[in-house]
């Protein structure tokens, strides 16, 4: 039997969730590089002049990537953003600034555009209000979707494409050419965000057909606002790439992304650099991950009667596992990957009188809301945002010269945005990112760059607290000690609300030690490196 709770517990309820969702969203967590080098990198440094390091895949002979999907996204509300800057004559905005006002962006396009979706495409009065709180009390929702990901616009595109797609079924007797145009343009943006985008509305769009085959008229006005709106993102693409080109230059050589998205991603070499999994994983895993326990709930309701349950019966369901069945054929597979499924699945759920469920579904989405919106590489973003001041502050007490270079590594942390640094540090701050090197590699970089008398040195180190090996170069009595070389690390500033779970190494160290170790240790740190002078 199925909950039936007064609308006012509903309204409590989501508004509550609303609260959470606004403040994972202003939580600076950092759930993958792509969610500032694939968005915000690219323009911060062309709006506000702020240092920028353009990913490999804008800068290839071949770009994959699309600029025609990020400009409403992220270039529109950083450049309104840098005109009323412009016009109080403060010159550039604060990076804080900028990357809170696009997470505020990514949080309003989430509440106002995916909840109205799920609304519409839910049809029974009764299970609408269910399934929009169901939705909005997932981890998915506030952290990957409030985060700066192609996948999260992914999200919004699915959903409201399987919205046009259901208005268009429907109207049986009236062809509406705007919900045609406005269909093509959603198609258009999908496709040139992300390649995977059709394999969610394959399936769906199949319901088009009769209505096509009744009316054609319909189908050519789909196809010619497509090959607009498909016009537009290829020059503005061919414009990004080649400033200079001519429109007969855009002609003869347009850049067309998603081609080359394709033909890169078709090569099994070029995603083994980026990782090989199973053709299982995302059913067995990824789904598990994101869906926690309404996904064991899913399974085992294939195991009852109906032989069919009632959750499968429908369009978002359909698009759902038909996407994950076809993303699986590609053996790189991540959990955002399958992001657009939690919304059009979750949706689908039926709450029941279980408060075993209902206290499994809080904990676990409360457990990795935490985990993944506040301390997943949490404190990469701020300690590049507050860079400028550790390295000035640092200075002065060590009377270095404030406007010398100052080299700061990075090490076993995801990569940090250089246009947190802010205005004006294209020449002050030299970010090197080691990633995961080996520890003696890493020392060995330091003791390259690092000067050998005096003491003071404007070369710093960030990196997690639970790295153990950092121990005998940190503390005093590591002094006396003729490790080599001999440099000495001093704390400058520490961020807590930092997990590093790359670190997690339970075959060497066992579930406890680790766990001790990168939990009891978690924090980021920032350490000055000098040379233990005598």
């Amino acid at each position: 039997m199925s909950l039936a709770p007064p609308e006012a517990m509903w309204r409590r309820t989501y508004l509550l969730l609303l609260v959470i969702r606004v403040y994972f969203a202003l939580s600076p967590s950092y759930l993958h590089p792509d969610e500032n080098f694939q968005g915000p990198e690219v323009f911060a440094g062309r709006i506000f002049g702020y240092p920028s390091q353009l990913p490999w895949e804008f800068t290839s002979d071949r770009p994959i990537r699309s600029v025609f999907p990020l400009w409403p996204t992220y270039e529109l509300p950083m450049s309104l953003l840098k005109w009323f800057y412009v016009e109080i004559g403060s010159g550039n905005p604060p990076p804080q600034l900028a990357y809170y006002a696009l997470r505020a962006g990514m949080f309003l396009l989430s509440f106002v555009l995916e909840d109205w979706a799920i609304y519409e495409l839910v049809p029974s009065p009764q299970h609408r209000r269910a399934a929009v709180v169901l939705v909005a009390s997932s981890y998915v929702t506030w952290t990957y979707q409030t985060h700066t990901f192609s996948n999260s616009l992914e999200t919004l595109l699915v959903a409201w494409g399987l919205v046009l797609i259901r208005r268009i079924v429907e109207n049986k007797k009236h062809s509406s050419f705007f919900s045609y145009a406005v269909l093509s343009f959603v198609a258009v943006a999908g496709v040139f965000n992300r390649i995977t985008f059709p394999a969610f509305l394959l399936f769906p769009g199949l319901q088009l057909l009769p209505h096509f085959q009744r009316k054609p008229v319909s189908l050519v006005a789909l196809v010619g606002f497509g090959a607009l709106f498909a016009w537009i993102a290829i020059l503005i693409d061919t414009s990004f790439y080649r400033p200079a080109a001519s429109l007969w230059d855009v002609l003869r050589h347009p850049i067309i992304t998603p081609l080359n998205n394709v033909l890169y991603n078709s090569d099994a070499s070029n995603l083994a650099t980026h990782g090989l999994h199973p053709h299982y994983q995302h059913f067995v895993a990824n789904l598990l991950q994101l869906l926690g326990p309404a996904y064991i709930a899913m399974i085992l309701s294939l195991f009852s009667w109906p032989i069919v349950p009632t959750w499968m019966r429908n369009t978002r369901t359909l698009s759902a596992f038909s996407a994950t069945v076809l993303l699986s054929i590609f053996p790189h597979q991540e959990p955002r990957f399958l992001i657009p499924c939690v919304p059009l699945l979750l949706s689908c759920v039926r709450m029941h009188r279980s408060r075993v469920f209902l206290a499994i579904w809080i904990v676990f989405n409360a457990f990795m809301g935490f985990l993944m919106g506040v301390y997943h590489q949490g404190g990469v973003v701020p300690a590049q945002l507050a860079m400028p001041d550790i390295i000035s502050t640092n200075a002065a007490a060590q009377g270095i010269k404030t406007h010398s270079e100052a080299t700061v590594f990075w090490w076993k942390t995801y990569s940090p945005p250089r246009w947190l640094l802010g205005p004006g540090q294209d020449n002050q701050i030299s970010t090197v990112d080691l990633m995961g090197i080996p520890g003696l590699e890493m020392i060995q970089r330091l003791d390259e760059v690092v000067p050998r008398c005096p003491k003071s040195s404007p070369t710093y180190l960030v990196a997690p607290i639970s790295a153990t090996f950092l121990d005998k170069y940190t503390s005093p009595s590591s002094l006396a000690n003729l490790h080599s070389p001999n440099l000495q690390l001093y704390r400058l500033w520490t961020h807590r609300q930092h997990l590093n779970l790359d670190d997690l190494d339970f075959g060497d160290d066992g579930v406890v030690d680790t766990l001790k170790r990168v939990v009891g240790r978690r924090g980021l740190g920032v350490w000055s490196v000098q040379r233990a002078c005598k």
